[in-house]
């Protein structure tokens, strides 16, 4: 009998010593996250405060010299939102780039009007801490004026978050170069101002997060995109997905990839 007991304690023991000392409990390891951009900030007040009203960890990307820029940016700040400035750049589509608006940084720029140009983008946009691209479909496509680009960011220490507006962008290659924090738009919630498509948009988000454990979404002010957000945003728990800054977004994948020297200084 007593022997039957040793045994069955030393057999206990085995097992115990099976499992990896600090293993993380299911609890600890941390959700799948996602991160929300609001873009075309700055022409429209009314739109603009319903977006600004969203809960949660919501960014968002003022255009420059738009007629509310700095009053949007302060809003923000005070609020504890992320600010961006939404930066436009030359489209490939000759037509597109009527949408492009003040501020514009174009292929036919010199290096010393695009950098002016840049400065008084930032200048119009206080708060931004980093950047996203407006169009962008050809600028992001040549080495040159993408190397001006990220050399000051990096001076700067602001991040990049490309819009892949073109599949041909070279902004990750140089931005890795020039050690800006970087990352990539995975879904455009609102290329159709409809609710049930923005809905789906929005569950197609969540896949991605649970796929890739990160993901990150741009919309834009519209009321049907603010009142979906508005009732998906409330009940996150239930997708199993966290809502986080996108600079906490960049700072955990610098972090897993080892390019702690990429971060930027809060």
């Amino acid at each position: 009998m007593k022997l039957h007991r040793r045994r069955k304690i030393n057999f206990l023991v085995g097992l115990l010593l099976l499992i990896p000392f600090g293993s993380p409990s299911a609890e600890a390891i941390p959700l799948p996250a996602i991160s929300i951009i609001i873009d075309d900030i700055g022409y429209r007040m009314g739109d603009d405060l319903r977006a600004l009203s969203l809960p949660g960890a919501v960014a968002f990307a003022i255009m420059p010299h738009s007629p509310h820029a700095e009053k949007m940016s302060r809003r923000a700040n005070l609020l504890g939102k992320i600010v961006l400035l939404h930066l436009p750049m030359q489209a490939v589509e000759q037509e597109q780039n009527r949408f492009l608006g003040p501020g514009a940084l174009t292929l036919n720029m010199t290096r010393e009007e695009f950098m002016h140009t840049l400065d008084e983008n930032f200048r119009s946009v206080p708060d931004a801490t980093g950047v996203n691209n407006h169009m962008g479909s050809l600028l992001t496509r040549h080495p040159g004026h993408m190397e001006w680009l990220m050399n000051s960011l990096h001076k700067n220490k602001k991040f990049y978050i490309d819009s892949m507006t073109s599949r041909q962008s070279i902004v990750s290659k140089i931005a890795r170069e020039k050690k800006v924090p970087y990352m990539q738009r995975d879904i455009f919630l609102d290329n159709q101002q409809e609710i049930h498509y923005i809905q789906a948009q929005f569950r197609e988000l969540i896949k991605v997060a649970r796929r890739k454990g990160r993901a990150i979404a741009i919309g834009h002010p519209h009321p049907e995109t603010i009142q979906v957000l508005m009732k998906e945003l409330q009940q996150l728990d239930k997708y199993g997905v966290r809502l986080v800054n996108i600079s906490d977004l960049l700072s955990s994948h610098y972090g897993k990839t080892g390019n702690r020297h990429a971060l930027l200084s809060k």
